[in-house]
């Protein structure tokens, strides 16, 4: 992150994996008060790290490797057949870019997606302290890209904006609408959006090997995943 940041970063304590519960995972986390962590932001994801609420972290497992930090290459990329199809299909949707900020609307529609998709999972029955302190952070350059169908809001892609990339975040959508394929629609948006800027990554976090919620990022391509401190093509 540069020969002149010099940042606190604390391991946490083993806790189960939230990937493969029966695996205990350890993370590296960034001293979360260092007035430097916003400046730092933009290249902790170049090192592999993510955000999540006011935490930037990455895995540091002992006895497992498998979270891939992996990126979207802008400038190379180019929409598949599937992906296209997508597109083709939610051509009827208008995209709203706005500052990340909890309103009744998009707070019901968190609270229909994680009820349907992580009952009894611990997220499902979100407080709006949940949301605000999942999604966003006091330092995090935030924004919403809104998916709406005439005036409803069916979608969105909470999403950072750095220097030369972006970051996706977390998407959440209707859960009715799962036929649209709108996590696959917010990365094109995504894709879109950064192409627009002229910025050259879009961030995904983490890719697992074998693991069925995590495998679409495959389908993007070209795919650049880390490797020790060098970006490489996923698919050489």
């Amino acid at each position: 992150m540069g020969s002149q940041a010099n940042i606190r970063v604390y391991q946490t304590v083993e806790h189960p994996c939230g990937y493969w519960p029966e695996r205990q995972a350890r993370d590296l986390v960034l001293d979360p008060v260092d007035p430097m962590l916003p400046g730092l932001y933009g290249p902790s994801l170049a090192m592999g790290f993510r955000r999540s609420g006011s935490h930037v972290y990455r895995p540091h497992c002992a006895s497992c490797n498998a979270c891939t930090p992996v990126r979207i290459p802008v400038e190379r990329f180019r929409p598949n057949r599937s992906q296209r199809r997508c597109l083709e299909r939610n051509s009827d949707l208008r995209v709203q870019a706005r500052p990340a900020s909890r309103n009744e609307e998009c707070f019901a529609l968190y609270r229909r997606y994680v009820s349907a998709r992580h009952a009894g999972g611990g997220m499902d029955d979100p407080s709006h302290a949940d949301f605000d302190g999942f999604l966003s952070c006091a330092w995090s350059p935030t924004i919403f890209l809104e998916f709406f169908e005439g005036e409803r809001l069916l979608g969105v892609a909470v999403t950072d904006m750095l220097a030369d990339s972006l970051s996706a975040v977390y998407t959440f959508f209707e859960p009715e609408a799962a036929a649209r394929s709108l996590g696959t629609f917010a990365i094109l948006t995504q894709v879109e959006h950064a192409r627009t800027l002229g910025l050259q990554h879009v961030y995904l976090g983490f890719w697992l090997e074998g693991h069925p919620k995590m495998d679409y990022k495959r389908s993007f391509r070209p795919l650049e995943r880390l490797a020790g401190r060098e970006w490489i093509d996923a698919d050489p």
